[in-house]
């Protein structure tokens, strides 16, 4: 395959290819075959001109090792016809400049029919929106709509012969049109880009035989191979072999689920362990992430209170400019400077920018971990005076870690430790694997010198070591059931548990208390500065609900800077407080378990941290799936850059509409200037309501 480079920038390359030498459809298979390399970026083709835009990491990658990729894309791979069965569509290369000149070829090329054709044109250009008008009118009961604008704009230009202005309106509104419905879908399709898996490359099984093909060629009833740590490209079967999968992104899960020959796998989960071979069964669009995809781009229904009002103002506007047209009329009969009143309202803009820029906003979220289900959650996230966590799974990571050992008798820290750790390896719930991991942070090695060890349920662990009988659990298994004698040193750390929260260990050794080892659930290390983040944006209040114990309530919420606690709740206490809190303003809760999902649900706004569980995920408006509590705060922030960005914009579009109606009344711009400005207005500020909120060093 031969390019040519076109212009070069760091870390940018466009190239030109030949027409003539590759079709569409192997042009795009190129795309799909460089994109995978290792360094590249990003790559984008125009079929129409023959192009291709290249972004890439100059550090991996160089020009020239570029250039030679394209050189070695030969028959071998552009004619392989399973490759180019996997390029189902040839996508149509939109731009506001292809736009643009094919709309003013279309109208300068009508200049030169006879004048009857031209007329009839423009006939058949005015009467589907003296229709769309009409229909307004009579179905919707809008009589001032901006469709009534336009047409009584055309037919006032046609019936008095104006007929040159009036064709010019009508390829002027026709330009204006398009343009914005190519802005507003580039913006839409932006959102779903953003959410789609990565472009990782695929290994699959093809007559016993191991092939490597980009993602767009996976078909169904392939074969997948997928090693630890990689993503799994489709939904399909398992076919052979044995792993864990993450499935995080998609049921919530936060632990690893195991999976087998006939077990089901979705595009887009992660292989922790293992190496699984799939039968495929859907891609792209069919699969379960995409499915999601679609589910949250169809939820922009869920308009931002915001955004209706600046729709529901852009209508209430319609009528003034009909009112300014009627005025202009009679003070000046110039039919001029009337239908320039005509050609500039404030609708347009208004209605496409708003959500534009909700659209944008839920793209910017999408790429730093956070899926958001509609505009008005961001609305109501930016308002909210009230901010309730979750403890377990929130605050904390749900991940014991031990934090003092009480030593009796003449046993030390580290004997206590260590044996507890020999004992406690054999059954890695998650009391004994805070044990191990922490006598691994220590150093200590437990030499396997015991007899057969044997798990109590609910109780504890009892082997033998050195001839010597050792114990670890409850106290209930400890002094009740072995009849361990109980030193007096024990209460004094029992009380001291029940002011923290912490869970404790017993361990015995040959008939006598050994030690205690004291678990807890640390608060996240970035739980304070988050807060004081949430403070800074307006937050008034900080507070935790949790079905944990007073003294552990106590303990996180201190540590964290919370305003306050509720400690012992239930699922239908959580859902009761959040009412409480909903009567001093908005309310965002936080959570994370299948217990929080009420609570989730009846807040202004139900945010599941990474990790939640499915029906959390389910329940929640907003979903981290990356971040962790960090994008809580860039959640409020990004919300409401969202809401301060609408209003901005919406005075922005006032005064220069307006500026311009008073160009058109003092005759300073003709219909179709103003017709040309709205239009370039309108464009722009959409482009504007694009640009990202955060500015991310």
């Amino acid at each position: 395959m031969t390019v040519k480079i076109h212009h070069a920038l760091p870390g940018r390359i466009r190239v030109h290819y030949d027409l003539h030498e590759i079709s569409p459809r192997q042009a795009i298979l190129a795309q799909s075959l460089i994109a995978v390399q290792e360094g590249i970026e990003d790559i984008s083709v125009n079929t129409n001109i023959g192009s291709y835009l290249i972004l890439f990491d100059s550090s991996v990658i160089s020009q020239s090792e570029i250039e030679n990729l394209f050189k070695a894309l030969g028959s071998k791979y552009l004619d392989d016809e399973k490759l180019l069965e996997a390029v189902s569509q040839i996508p149509i290369t939109e731009s506001i400049m292809s736009i643009f000149i094919s709309t003013m070829i279309n109208h300068f090329a009508k200049k030169l029919l006879p004048i009857f054709l031209r007329r009839f044109f423009l006939f058949m250009n005015i009467v589907p929106r003296v229709g769309s008008a009409l229909g307004m009118c009579f179905r919707h009961g809008k009589v001032f709509s901006t469709q009534m604008l336009d047409a009584t704009a055309l037919t006032t230009a046609a019936l008095t012969g104006n007929t040159n202005t009036a064709s010019s309106i009508s390829m002027l509104l026709n330009l204006g049109e398009a343009i914005e419905e190519v802005t507003k879908r580039v913006s839409y399709g932006n959102l779903a880009h953003k959410l789609l898996i990565s472009d990782e490359p695929v290994h699959i099984l093809e007559n016993g035989e191991e092939k490597t093909i980009p993602a767009e060629a996976l078909k169904k009833d392939d074969l997948v191979i997928v090693r630890e740590g990689s993503l799994i490209p489709c939904d399909g079967t398992v076919e052979r072999g044995e792993g864990m999968v993450n499935q995080a992104s998609i049921t919530g899960e936060s632990l690893p689920v195991d999976k087998k020959a006939g077990s089901g796998v979705f595009a887009g989960t992660i292989l922790s362990e293992g190496e699984l071979v799939i039968r495929t069964r859907s891609t792209g669009r069919d699969t379960k992430v995409q499915n999601i995809i679609q589910m949250i781009d169809n939820s922009q229904n869920l308009k931002a209170a915001v955004q209706r009002r600046s729709e529901n103002l852009a209508e209430k506007i319609v009528p003034l400019n009909f009112a300014l047209a009627g005025i202009t009329w009679l003070f000046t009969r110039n039919l001029t400077k009337t239908m320039s009143t005509l050609m500039v309202d404030y609708s347009c803009a208004m209605k496409l920018a708003a959500p534009i820029a909700v659209l944008s906003a839920m793209k910017e979220a999408a790429g730093l971990g956070i899926s958001v289900k509609g505009g008005k959650y961001l609305e109501d996230a930016a308002e909210a005076t009230t901010i309730i966590f979750d403890k377990t799974g929130t605050l904390t990571y749900a991940n014991p870690k031990v934090e003092k050992i009480y030593a009796m008798k003449d046993y030390s820290e580290d004997f206590v430790l260590q044996t507890a750790a020999c004992l406690e390896e054999h059954f890695p719930h998650p009391l004994g694997r805070a044990v191990v991991s922490f006598a691994e942070e220590k150093g200590l090695f437990h030499p396997e010198n015991h007899t057969k060890v044997e798990y109590i349920v609910a109780h504890g662990i009892a082997s033998t070591l050195g001839g010597k009988k050792v114990r670890i659990g409850s106290a209930h298994f400890i002094f009740d059931d072995e009849k361990i004698p109980f030193d007096k040193k024990v209460k004094q750390v029992q009380d001291e548990s029940a002011k923290t929260g912490q869970s404790l260990l017993y361990l015995s050794y040959d008939g006598e208390l050994a030690g205690v080892l004291a678990i807890g659930d640390p608060v996240r290390p970035e739980a304070r500065e988050v807060i004081e983040n949430l403070k800074k944006t307006g937050i008034r209040r900080c507070v935790m609900i949790t079905g944990d114990t007073e003294g552990a309530a106590k303990k996180i919420a201190e540590s964290a800077g919370l305003d306050g606690w509720y400690s012992q709740a239930l699922p239908e206490d959580k859902v009761s407080l959040i009412e409480k809190e909903k009567a001093n303003g908005k309310v965002i809760m936080l959570g994370d378990g299948i217990n929080d999902a009420p609570a989730l649900s009846a807040a202004d706004v139900g945010i599941a941290i990474e990790g939640s569980s499915s029906i959390a995920s389910d329940t929640a408006d907003i979903v981290l799936s990356d971040g962790g509590l960090n994008n809580v705060a860039t959640t409020r922030v990004l919300a409401q850059g969202l809401i301060q960005k609408i209003n901005q914009n919406n005075a922005f579009i006032i005064e220069v509409n307006s500026a311009l109606l008073l160009l058109g009344v003092f005759g300073l711009i003709s219909p179709q200037l103003a017709a040309i400005l709205h239009n370039s207005v309108t464009v722009g500020i959409s482009v504007k309501s694009m640009q990202p909120i955060l500015r991310i060093n």
